[in-house]
C-alpha cells in the first residue's frame, strides 16, 4: 500500500495499508536531504524486510482472526501501536519544544484517527470476510483511490492515460469477482470493505497533506496512533466483558503485536528512511511485490489457494496502477 501514499503528499512515518510525498517531489528533494549512506547491501536488506513485513501482515492478521473477533483485533492493534510509537516520538523530539495550537491538535487527532483507526478497523473486518489474495489486490488499487480524491480536491489532474490505467485496474477488480467460487472463500462484501478501508486512508492522505508538511511525519503519526489508542482502549476494556481474553493463545497475541509493531511502525520507518537515500520511484516500486508475496505466503502458511483467474486479475490491477501512477 505504500506506493499509494507516495502519490498523495509529504512522507508519513507510519500505515497498515496509509499524507505522503509525491514521487516527483521526493526525487527532486532527495539530493539536498540525503544523509551519509549505509552500504547498498544493508539498505536493500532493510527494504526486503519491509516488503516481507507488509506481505506477511495479511497472513498474520488471518492467524489472529482465527481466535479473536475483528473489532477486538483492530482495537488491540491500535492500542499496541500507540504504546509503541510514543516512546519513539519522545526520544526523537527530546530537547525540542513541543507546542501545537488547539485547532491543529484537533485536526491532527481527527485526521489521524480517521487514518489509523478507520482504515484499520475496516481492513481487519474486510479481511475476516475475504482471502489474503483478494485483500492484497484490493489494497494494491489504493493509489487510484488516492488519485481520484486528490483530483476532486484540486491536488491532481486526471489525464487520458490515467483514465486508461484506472479502467484496466477496475477490469482487474471485476475479474477478481468473476473468479470467486462461493462457499467459504472470499466474499464480495469482504472485498468491498477492504476497498473502502483504502478509500478512508486515501482521505487521510489527501486532506492530511498540509498538516504533515507543517508538523512532520513523526508528529502526525504519533497523534494518529496515540489518539487512536486513547479512543480504542475503552472499547478494549468493554470488549473484555464479553470476550475471554485469557483463552487467546500466545500465537494470536503475537500476531496482533506483529501487526502493530512490525507492519504499522517499523516497516514504515524503513520505508521513509529508504526514501532519504534512494529515488522514491525505486522504493515505491517494491510495493508491487506485495500482492504476489502475500498470496504466496498465504498459500504456504494458511493453505489459501487463489482461483484460476487470480493471476490475470492481479496482473490487470498492477498494470492499471502502474499506468495510472505514470500518467
Amino acid at each position: 500500500m505504500a506506493h499509494a501514499l507516495l502519490r498523495a503528499a509529504p512522507p508519513l512515518l507510519a500505515t497498515p495499508e496509509d499524507a505522503e510525498l509525491s514521487v516527483a517531489a521526493a526525487e527532486i528533494a532527495a539530493p539536498s536531504h540525503r544523509r551519509p549512506d549505509l552500504s547498498t547491501a544493508w539498505l536493500y536488506s532493510l527494504l526486503a524486510f519491509m516488503v516481507v513485513a507488509w506481505g506477511l501482515n495479511f497472513v498474520i492478521a488471518k492467524v489472529a482472526l482465527r481466535e479473536i473477533p475483528p473489532m477486538v483485533v483492530a482495537s488491540v492493534r491500535t492500542v499496541f501501536a500507540g504504546i509503541f510509537i510514543l516512546p519513539i516520538f519522545l526520544w526523537r523530539t527530546r530537547g525540542k519544544r513541543r507546542s501545537w495550537p488547539a485547532r491543529d491538535v484537533a485536526a491532527l487527532l481527527g485526521l489521524g484517527i480517521l487514518g489509523a483507526v478507520g482504515n484499520q478497523v475496516l481492513f481487519v473486518i474486510g479481511l475476516s470476510r475475504t482471502s489474503v489474495a483478494h485483500a492484497s489486490v484490493a489494497v494494491a488499487i489504493s493509489p487510484i483511490t488516492v488519485l481520484v480524491i486528490a483530483a476532486l480536491a484540486g491536488q491532481e489532474t486526471i489525464t487520458g492515460r490515467k483514465v486508461v490505467g484506472m479502467l484496466v485496474a477496475l477490469a482487474g477488480i471485476a475479474a477478481l469477482q468473476l473468479g470467486r467460487t462461493g462457499g467459504r472463500g472470499p466474499t464480495l462484501a469482504g472485498d468491498l470493505i477492504v476497498l473502502l478501508s483504502g478509500s478512508v486512508f486515501a482521505l487521510y492522505a489527501v486532506f492530511g497533506k498540509s498538516l504533515t508538511a507543517r508538523f512532520g511525519s513523526l508528529t502526525a503519526n504519533t497523534f494518529a496512533y496515540t489518539g487512536g489508542a486513547a479512543i480504542m482502549l475503552p472499547l478494549v476494556l468493554w470488549q473484555s466483558t464479553a470476550f475471554d481474553f485469557s483463552r487467546v493463545s500466545a500465537a494470536a497475541w503475537a500476531s496482533v503485536a506483529y501487526m502493530a509493531v512490525f507492519s504499522a511502525v517499523l516497516a514504515y520507518l524503513i520505508f521513509y528512511y529508504a526514501l532519504q537515500r534512494l529515488p522514491a520511484s525505486r522504493v515505491s516500486a517494491l510495493s508491487y511485490l506485495q500482492p504476489v508475496l502475500a498470496t504466496i505466503l498465504a498459500a504456504l502458511i494458511l493453505g489459501e489457494i487463489p482461483g484460476a483467474g487470480f493471476a490475470v486479475a492481479c496482473a490487470l490491477v498492477l498494470i492499471g496502477v502502474f499506468v495510472t501512477e505514470r500518467g
